[in-house]
C-alpha cells in the first residue's frame, strides 16, 4: 500500500515537473534542448502512470519480482522527486533572469531619457546663446548702418549699403528661425497642440501637400520629456515625408485617451517597404529611441505605393 500511494505522488510530481517544463518553452524561445527535454519529462511522466495502472492491476507478484518492482518503484519515485524539486528551481532561475531583463529594459529607458533631456538643454543653451548673443549684436549693426548718412555716399556705395542692410535682416531672421527649431519659445510656453500646430503653419506654407491636423489636447501641459520627445517625433516625420514620400496628404492625430498619449501619422506618398528599410533610414531608429526614452510604444506599417503610417501611445 505505501508503494502505491508513493507511486501516485511520483506521478503529480513527474507531471507537475512535465507541465512546468514545458509551459517555460516559450520563455527559453523555443529552445531546441528544451523542447526534447520537456518531452522527455512528458514521457517520463506517461511511463510513471503506466506503472502506476501495472500495480494497481497487478497485485500479485512472485517474491523476486516483487523484490525487483519495489526497488525500481521507489527509484521511480526518487527521479520524480528530483525532477520536480529540479524544475522549481530552473522556474526560479527563469524568475530571475526575467527581472534581470526587465531591469536591463527600465536602465536603457533611463539612459534614453538622460540622453534627450540633455539634448533639450542643449538645445535650450544653444538657442538662448544665439537669440540673446548673436541676434542683438547684428540689430545693433542694423541700427549703425541705418545711422548712416546715405546723402553724402556715391550711387555704388548707396547699393551696398542697401544690400548690406538686407543681407544683415536676413540674418537676424535666420537666428531666430535656427533658434525656434533648436528650442521652440512655443512648446515651453503654450504645450505640445500648439508647438506642432505653429511648425505646420510654418512648414507648410510653400508646400503643396494638405495637413488634417486633430488634437484634443488643448492647453493641456505633459511632462516635458513626453512633450519634447513627441515634438520632435513629429518633425522628424513631417520632414521625412516633404522630403521623400511625394505625398499629396498626410494626416496627423494628436489625442489623449484615458491616461495614454497617443500620435497617429500617416501620408499617402510613394512608401516603402519597412524591413528592406536600412538600420539608420530617414531617422526611424531615431524616432524609435527617442519613443522607447518614454517607455513608450512604437509601430510602423508602410508598403511601397501605399504610404506609411505611424502608431505611438505613450502611458501617463
Amino acid at each position: 500500500m505505501l508503494i502505491f500511494i508513493a507511486l501516485i505522488l511520483s506521478v503529480v510530481f513527474q507531471l507537475t515537473a512535465s507541465i512546468i517544463a514545458v509551459s517555460l518553452i516559450k520563455r527559453t524561445r523555443y529552445n531546441i534542448a528544451w523542447i526534447l527535454l520537456s518531452i522527455g519529462f512528458s514521457l517520463m511522466a506517461v511511463q510513471q502512470m503506466s506503472d502506476l495502472l501495472y500495480i494497481f492491476y497487478h497485485l500479485q507478484y512472485s517474491k523476486d519480482a516483487s523484490e525487483f518492482s519495489v526497488i525500481r518503484n521507489w527509484t521511480n519515485v526518487l527521479i520524480s522527486l528530483l525532477l520536480f524539486v529540479g524544475t522549481i528551481f530552473i522556474k526560479k532561475l527563469f524568475n530571475y533572469t526575467r527581472k534581470m531583463e526587465n531591469l536591463a529594459k527600465q536602465n536603457e529607458s533611463l539612459v534614453f531619457s538622460a540622453i534627450v533631456k540633455t539634448e533639450e538643454n542643449e538645445r535650450q543653451m544653444f538657442a538662448k546663446e544665439l537669440h540673446d548673443g548673436l541676434a542683438p549684436i547684428l540689430s545693433s549693426v542694423k541700427m549703425a548702418f541705418s545711422a548712416l548718412n546715405k546723402d553724402i555716399v556715391t550711387e555704388s556705395n548707396k547699393q551696398i549699403l542697401l544690400k548690406t542692410n538686407f543681407a544683415i535682416d536676413e540674418a537676424i531672421i535666420t537666428i531666430k528661425e535656427i533658434s525656434n527649431k533648436l528650442s521652440p519659445h512655443i512648446l515651453s510656453n503654450f504645450g505640445l497642440e500648439r508647438a506642432v500646430k505653429s511648425f505646420l503653419d510654418t512648414v507648410m506654407i510653400k508646400q503643396h501637400a494638405e495637413v488634417d491636423y486633430n488634437s484634443n489636447l488643448g492647453a493641456a501641459r505633459f511632462d516635458f520629456n513626453i512633450e519634447a520627445v513627441l515634438y520632435r517625433v513629429v518633425c522628424e516625420l513631417i520632414t521625412n515625408t516633404l522630403r521623400h514620400s511625394n505625398a499629396q496628404h498626410i494626416v496627423i492625430k494628436l489625442q489623449k485617451e484615458n491616461d495614454e498619449l497617443c500620435l497617429k501619422y500617416s501620408d499617402d506618398g510613394v512608401g516603402f517597404d519597412v524591413k528592406k528599410l536600412p538600420i539608420k533610414g530617414m531617422g526611424i531608429s531615431n524616432i524609435e529611441s527617442r519613443v522607447k526614452s518614454i517607455n513608450g510604444v512604437f509601430s510602423i506599417v508602410s508598403s511601397p505605393n501605399n504610404g506609411m503610417s505611424v502608431s505611438i501611445q505613450v502611458r501617463l
